[in-house]
């Protein structure tokens, strides 16, 4: 058995992509639009790291989706979970559980897809401004 992807649903294609793509930094590793049903599919991997995918699913037509935190989590370990909750928050991305373990992190998509974030390795030291930062919401 192997490992294929991770499916889910968005609202916005280019928001989603603004973050798993852009924010994140993961890299497309393929798309293919369906007329005839109607919704777009785009797969996206870590760098080096295709095995692993998520699919973004968008429905052309308009949907509400609920429930997004029943689905769990996405995770992803990160070299350098510091510098990756940074990047996210310059790209307007708010750090719901900030990494002040030096270990861990979430985060959530425009969809409220929540989204782990595991410093790849040991812990880092800890560090401000994560130290002796709160949580926000819900992760």
């Amino acid at each position: 058995m192997k490992y294929l992807h991770t499916m889910v649903r968005v609202t916005d294609l280019d928001a989603s992509l603004r973050f798993y793509r852009d924010a994140l930094g993961l890299e497309e590793v393929r798309r293919s639009e369906h007329p005839q049903g109607r919704f777009t599919l785009v797969y996206l991997a870590a760098p080096g790291d295709h095995d692993a995918q998520i699919e973004l699913t968008h429905n052309w037509d308009p949907e509400v989706y609920t429930g997004g935190r029943n689905f769990g989590h996405v995770a992803y370990a990160v070299k350098d979970i510091y510098a990756t909750c940074q990047r996210l928050q310059d790209m307007g991305v708010t750090i719901l559980r900030p990494p002040r373990d030096g270990r861990m992190a979430f985060v959530r998509s425009p969809d409220q897809i929540s989204v782990e974030l595991l410093q790849d390795g040991p812990a880092l030291a800890p560090a401000e401004p994560w130290a002796s930062m709160p949580n926000t919401g819900s992760w």
